[in-house]
């Protein structure tokens, strides 16, 4: 009887790729036992801006209204700031040797940072349920629809796959843990205080609010506003840029476009990286 070749018979192409990654998911999940700080870390992080931002600035920016205002932009906040941790994590890996590994097994080269995009969007969806959780502690509640809901977190989700792949870009690029530390943190102040997340973007100057209005945070930030159905404090001044007033759509539009440009270069990448 003609013995199979088991490599041979892996399928190739997405359907490959994917199942590869799901692999590659689990290792990564399973290696958070190993390093249970990363996990306080991804949980306790949100949960500091929730009680820093609702008590100690909440009380001058509108009360109780302020709080159920602010928890759209924690959620845009903490799943933009998990993209450290797949920059950190891939780099660990490399660090470690594991993508040398990962380069003498039979698999696509996108598996291992789908494995590793995935394996963070579980960290996000954990993320998400803790601070939902702390957020009704603190008074807020989903005012809107069932399904409105269902929408609000199925976008903050796509939004933090898309920003892993920026993650997973500086990562690559860092190659080192410390240098991703640092390189994956960097940017992220910037991005998530220079927009509609906590503030209206009204109050900004004009270079600062032209940038704020545009910033995939603060779309992503106020549709999940709108979905949710809370509204912003009476001392707020609404939006009127086409940004912000087709919030959903173009929080749709820009991780799309984040996905897009980011995924080919990390996977570009990565492959530069596993030739050596």
């Amino acid at each position: 009887m003609a013995t199979v070749n088991p490599v041979a018979q892996k399928p190739a192409g997405p359907a490959g790729t994917v199942r590869d990654g799901l692999l590659i998911a689990e290792r990564n999940l399973l290696n958070l036992r190993r390093t249970p700080g990363a996990l306080v870390a991804a949980l306790v992080q949100p949960l500091m801006f929730v009680l820093l931002l609702a008590y100690v600035f909440g009380g001058s920016l509108g009360g109780a209204e302020y709080r159920s205002f602010l928890m759209g932009g924690i959620f845009a906040q903490a799943v933009t700031f998990n993209a450290s941790f797949t920059a950190i994590g891939l780099a660990a890996d490399m660090d470690k040797g594991m993508v040398d590994r990962f380069r003498a097994l039979p698999m696509p080269r996108g598996s291992v940072i789908l494995g590793r995009t995935l394996s963070d969007l579980t960290m996000s969806a954990v993320t998400l349920t803790v601070t939902s959780l702390c957020g009704l502690l603190i008074g807020w509640r989903v005012e809107g629809s069932v399904l409105g809901a269902v929408a609000a977190y199925g976008l903050i989700l796509l939004f933090a796959f898309a920003m892993s792949w920026v993650g997973a870009t500086i990562g690559l690029v860092a190659r080192s843990v410390e240098v991703a530390q640092s390189a994956g943190l960097v940017w992220l102040f910037p991005v998530t205080f220079v927009s509609g997340a906590f503030v209206s973007v009204a109050t900004m100057p004009g270079p600062l609010r032209t940038i704020a209005e545009w910033n995939p945070v603060s779309a992503t930030a106020t549709a999940a506003r709108s979905l949710f159905g809370n509204e912003a404090p009476p001392t707020m001044v609404p939006p009127d840029s086409w940004p912000l007033e087709h919030a959903t759509g173009y929080a749709l539009l820009c991780t799309a476009a984040i996905i897009a440009v980011f995924m080919p270069l990390a996977v570009g990448r990565y492959r530069r990286v596993a030739r050596g």
